[in-house]
């Protein structure tokens, strides 16, 4: 890991660490380091390192809640603001627990979507009507609940490698 100005560079090994990582947060320095060809050491001083940088922002379990048994209502928001007050709004929404991801988007119309968990249609309700509608800026609210989830990820780094020229 290298840098140039103010960003950031990850050399091949760092992205190799960084996939390991991703398919498996749980294995070993060691068995990284067998995988990528370096020293466990290694490895643990360029994984401390992107954590300090925060190219490694969190380790995290993925729950299926409702295997968990875990009732919830998922739906997604689309936000219409006035655009001076798009940030703010976003900010807003970002704070708020029962926003899991919040995107601005820079369409014909500016606008934010969320995604948005709640216990129940009373709760989102409630939500949307006490928290977001009184958002000063906030011009309509667009609400979709999810009835089915299909598919559910994350990017990957692996995905990437081999378009990257390191």
């Amino acid at each position: 890991m290298r840098r140039k100005n103010t960003a950031l560079f990850l050399d091949a090994k760092d992205l190799e660490i960084l996939k390991a990582l991703q398919e498996d947060s749980r294995q070993t320095y060691t068995a990284i380091g067998r995988r990528v060809g370096i020293a466990h050491s290694t490895v643990y001083d360029r994984v401390r390192r992107m954590e300090l940088q925060k190219v490694i922002r969190n380790y995290t379990t993925l729950v299926d809640l409702e295997k968990a048994g875990v009732k919830k209502i998922m739906a997604i928001m689309t936000v219409y603001t006035d655009p001076k007050e798009t940030e703010s709004v976003a900010s807003k929404l970002a704070q708020s627990p029962e926003v899991l991801e919040v995107y601005t988007s820079l369409s014909d119309e500016l606008l934010i979507m969320a995604k948005v968990v709640a216990a129940s249609q009373e709760g989102l309700h409630a939500f949307v009507a006490n928290s977001i509608a009184p958002m000063n800026g906030v011009l309509r609210i667009r609400t979709s609940i999810i009835t089915r989830k299909v598919k559910e990820t994350s990017l990957l780094i692996g995905d990437y490698l081999e378009g990257l020229h390191l």
